[in-house]
């Protein structure tokens, strides 16, 4: 039998376990916590490629990939600043970085939860496997 000191000491560990859950970005928890979806095999050529750079770190073809994204759009799921990075997807025939961009978050090198943008940022695909 547990002494009460020790129930309670698990009683807390659990306890603080499920808030720190609940605590964490909804895209953290695996949801898909915008309204539209894209497969991967649905991203276009470009967004494939760069997905796989993000897994490998780089190396990325523009200098700002990587940069914190600071979600003042607040279309994806609030987060702690720095935990979302943006990466260019590449535009055929565009002079600059063009308008489509991966949003990811947590890890840099981490591929979820990730979010596809070909507007901008105006709105967001949630990237599933």
């Amino acid at each position: 039998m547990r002494s009460g000191s020790s129930r309670f000491g698990l009683a807390a560990a659990t306890l603080l376990a499920c808030l720190s859950l609940l605590s964490a970005p909804v895209a953290a928890r695996g949801a898909c916590a915008v309204g539209q979806s894209i497969t991967v095999a649905e991203l276009p050529k470009q967004g494939r490629d760069t997905l796989a750079l993000i897994a490998a770190g780089g190396p990325f073809p523009h200098g700002r990939d990587g940069v914190v994204f600071g979600n003042r759009e607040r279309i994806l799921p609030k987060a702690p600043r720095g935990y979302y990075h943006e990466y260019t997807v590449r535009t055929p025939g565009a002079r600059n970085r063009g308008a489509r961009r991966i949003v990811c978050g947590g890890d840099q090198r981490a591929t979820e939860p990730c979010y596809y943008s070909d507007d901008h940022y105006q709105s967001f695909k949630c990237i599933v496997r």
